[in-house]
């Protein structure tokens, strides 16, 4: 079933919290929520912004109809139920553009609007910018330890079958070079790319047993010599082999699924070399993450496929944003509970770099305040207009766009934050909020 009302991918909480506002002067008075992440997952030093233009797609659609009033009018009562007829968010959005790093505290976004029309975002919002977020800083990661060589994703086996659109979307924007998912491909134009699986190979088995040289001319004979032909569903050696003899030296490339990709690698270079096929090149895949990756850096690997551990929780942890009530008609407010604290007040969030670019540390300030003195150093305002009036803002920045931006933030990083050992954040972040 497609749904393109977004409305009811929340929690009831939400609702009954209107609710009860709509009996209470709160209910009108302007507010500034904040969405930011308290500390990093553990291990990472930065964190990639994605998810904001799937957001803006998903905020136009948050509205309340016949189809969605039936299922909350069980729970609500009718004053909420006439109100939310009516509802479409009308506040404002400031935040940080795709594509841009974030540290702990950074005010990723920041919403104003009444209470119960900014209240009301809340799931929506983090389990966007949550969601993409994790999948474009794990991307990040990998990207980085691959260096120049290019990485497909191919997770979508392994999460939701839209979670793996949205996980598509976000590694591209990280550097991925393509994913294996049409759906990213048709929505948002991320490069495709995919061949044959095991099975392919499997079932050209008859009387006479496995016939692995006529599946690898099948798939020369429908895709081309330019293909990636998979050679360890048997023997490698004899796999390597029956693709050469089929497809000639011309081969694309190779892929090799299992084993020890390092070892694996090396000897399937020297046996494509010695049959001619040197321009052949080798994809590796098998549970690849940014550690794996950086392991066979030195090794002759040309192509990296990644799916497991980019998708799922283990290798893209989430990114722990939260969204916080901070000010209510100009009053700062702040939660106190130990080790949920907040921070009071609307922000404005700059950028200090050295003239060479790197990055030295990210400030905060109360919203409204002056920039503090550079010290030499350049500032960069870290948001954006996202939303005025409810309306996307204009000039919003493209994928291609948050793509190129984050190239960039990464090469400003200070060289230790684009390690993979542990460590505190690649930039601190000091704050000027007094």
């Amino acid at each position: 079933m497609t749904i393109d009302n977004t409305a009811l991918l929340t929690d009831q909480y939400e609702l009954t919290m209107v609710a009860a506002a709509l009996r209470q002067p709160i209910a009108h008075r302007q507010c500034v929520f904040e969405v930011f992440a308290r500390r990093l997952p553990d291990g990472r030093r930065y964190g990639v912004v994605a998810g904001t233009g799937r957001l803006l797609d998903e905020l136009t659609n948050f509205t309340f109809g016949d189809a969605e009033i039936d299922v909350v009018s069980r729970f609500l009562d009718a004053d909420a139920i006439a109100w939310l007829r009516d509802y479409r968010f009308r506040g404002d959005i400031d935040g940080y553009r795709e594509g841009e790093l974030y540290f702990p505290g950074s005010p990723i976004l920041t919403v104003r609007a009444s209470f119960v029309e900014a209240v009301l975002l809340e799931t929506l919002v983090l389990s966007v910018l949550n969601h993409d977020s994790a999948i474009a800083s794990a991307a990040a990661r990998m990207v980085s330890a691959a260096g120049s060589r290019p990485i497909i994703e191919m997770g979508s086996r392994r999460t939701h079958e839209r979670a793996a659109v949205a996980s598509a979307r976000a590694a591209y924007l990280a550097g991925i070079s393509a994913s294996s998912n049409l759906e990213a491909n048709r929505r948002y134009g991320v490069p495709s790319a995919g061949t044959a699986a095991h099975a392919f190979t499997l079932g050209f088995t008859g009387p006479n047993g496995p016939d692995e040289k006529a599946a690898f001319a099948a798939q020369i004979d429908a895709l081309g010599v330019d293909t990636t032909l998979l050679v360890d569903t048997y023997d490698i050696t004899q796999g390597v082999r029956n693709a050469i003899e089929v497809a000639g030296p011309e081969l694309g490339a190779v892929r090799v699924d299992s084993g020890d990709l390092g070892v694996l690698a090396r000897q399937v270079r020297e046996q494509l070399d010695g049959l001619g096929a040197t321009r052949t090149k080798i994809v590796v895949s098998g549970d690849l993450d940014e550690y794996a990756i950086a392991s066979l850096r030195a090794e002759p690997v040309d192509i990296y496929g990644v799916g497991t551990s980019l998708v799922t929780g283990s290798g893209a942890p989430t990114a722990g944003m939260v969204y916080k009530l901070v000010e209510v008609d100009g009053l700062p407010v702040a939660k106190r509970a130990s080790h949920k604290e907040s921070r009071g007040g609307a922000k404005t969030a700059l950028r200090a770099a050295r003239p060479t670019g790197t990055i030295v540390e990210e400030i905060l300030l109360r919203a409204g305040t002056p920039r503090p003195d550079a010290d030499g150093l350049e500032l960069r305002d870290l948001q954006i207009p996202l939303v005025r009036g409810g309306e996307p803002a204009t000039g919003l920045p493209s994928l291609a766009d948050a793509r190129t931006h984050l190239a960039a933030g990464l090469v400003s990083l200070p060289w230790e934050g684009l390690g993979l050992s542990h460590g505190d954040p690649a930039v601190p972040t000091r704050y000027q909020l007094d």
